[in-house]
């Protein structure tokens, strides 16, 4: 499953680069993410902690930089991890390239995502949107962090790394969810050209 998103921050493209090259700074702008141990050069092993409903997923897994391309300011990012309850399992490759924009800077995040067990039973639908939404929380902590930096304050101060809240993700997710349905039935219908005059 693909899921595209943008970020927008204040800081210039050259300190937003910097910032992603501590790569748990970065992991823990998502809600729930703690990288706690670097087992190599680009290699860090951590857990996510997301509850959805009534379900609460545990993963304990592992993060590496696939690569750094200083010319084009991208990043990729494979990652996998495994339910410390042995209920699923999630893969997913993250590319995140930042671009100018004005003062500040665009970060495009293409995420690909491939999950099993307890969270796929919630369906594509619902699991695109509630990854959506902790992509939005991640712009909104990461804008924090790169603030606290550029005040010469600590960015663990601003931020921690608790579990995404799953009243407010469930709520938010499904949101967006009536509202695709909503555009789906209710929107004007617009007929195809056929090909022929």
């Amino acid at each position: 499953m693909l899921i595209t998103q943008q970020v927008e921050v204040s800081q210039p493209i050259d300190s937003v680069w910097t910032f992603f090259g501590d790569i748990p700074q970065v992991a823990a702008c998502l809600p729930g993410t703690n990288l706690t141990d670097q087992t190599g050069d680009d290699r860090f092993e951590g857990d996510v902690i997301i509850k959805a409903g009534p379900v609460k997923l545990e993963f304990a897994g592992s993060a590496e930089i696939r690569s750094r391309d200083e010319a084009s300011r991208t990043i990729t990012v494979d990652a996998s991890g495994a339910d410390r309850k042995g209920r699923g399992q999630a893969e997913l490759a993250l590319t995140a390239a930042l671009v100018p924009l004005g003062g500040g800077t665009r970060v495009d995040v293409s995420l690909d995502l491939t999950i099993s067990g307890a969270a796929a039973q919630y369906g594509r639908g619902l699991v695109a949107d509630v990854t959506a939404v902790l992509l939005q929380e991640f712009g909104v902590n990461m804008q924090s962090r790169l603030d606290a930096i550029s005040q010469g304050l600590d960015p663990n101060s601003v931020a921690g790394a608790k579990a995404a809240s799953g009243l407010a993700i469930t709520a938010r997710a499904a949101r967006m969810a009536l509202l695709r349905v909503f555009r789906r039935f209710f929107m004007p219908y617009q007929p195809q050209p056929t090909g022929r005059s």
